[in-house]
């Protein structure tokens, strides 16, 4: 434990208000809210790549059929995703299946501890951290080798399972296409549809499955 103690990634910190507009609480508040007046089947977690997803033709079409929300935010790290759900995201939800786009594998396990701890009958799905870049770069190698450990953690974890949502983004040569992600980085239209369409399929299949008793 005092390794994750000294783990920033792992401490659950609020965003700092760096522009004074208090947005970021502002969407707290309003998540803490809609926990209480829905009861979603999935909830999506993360960054600007969940966040964006809900501004997609691709939403209504695969997940708001789910029944799910969408508790992403731009710029979110792992400590203030941490810091949301144990301040009340998930204080109204019976059973979820979280899904979570986020970025250092000690963060990324605390979360789904804090998930096991408050909702102990749902079942976290991670999902891989997708590369970026135009060309190989330091961080989509440390992308991959994040991705490497938390699958590897999460194999044991019989509340939690690891999703490679990556349909092959890389090509031969090692570039990505802007066709793909518009800045190397966040998903075009066709990017989302590439990864949701598997990812949508999958999530039907754990809801399908008859509850254990």
């Amino acid at each position: 434990m005092s390794a994750e103690d000294s783990n920033p990634a792992a401490t659950p910190t609020p965003c700092v208000d760096t522009q004074g507009d208090g947005r970021w609480m502002s969407l707290h508040t309003r998540f803490v809210s809609d926990s209480k007046d829905k009861e979603p089947d999935v909830l999506f977690v993360g960054d600007s790549l969940v966040q964006l997803l809900h501004q997609f033709a691709i939403w209504r079409q695969l997940f708001s059929p789910l029944h799910a929300l969408n508790f992403g935010v731009g710029g979110d790290a792992t400590q203030h995703v941490l810091w949301r759900l144990s301040n009340g995201e998930l204080d109204n939800i019976i059973i979820i299946t979280l899904n979570c786009h986020l970025h250092i594998c000690g963060g990324i396990m605390a979360i789904v501890q804090v998930i096991k701890n408050k909702l102990p009958q749902a079942h976290t799905l991670v999902l891989s951290i997708l590369p970026r870049g135009k060309a190989p770069n330091p961080l989509r190698e440390r992308n991959a080798k994040v991705n490497k450990l938390v699958q590897e953690t999460v194999s044991s974890l019989p509340h939690a399972s690891f999703l490679n949502v990556d349909p092959g983004f890389v090509h031969s040569n090692g570039s990505i296409s802007h066709q793909d992600m518009y800045d190397y980085l966040h998903l075009t239209p066709q990017g989302y549809q590439a990864v949701c369409e598997p990812l949508h399929a999958h999530l039907k299949s754990m809801l399908d499955k008859p509850v254990e008793n």
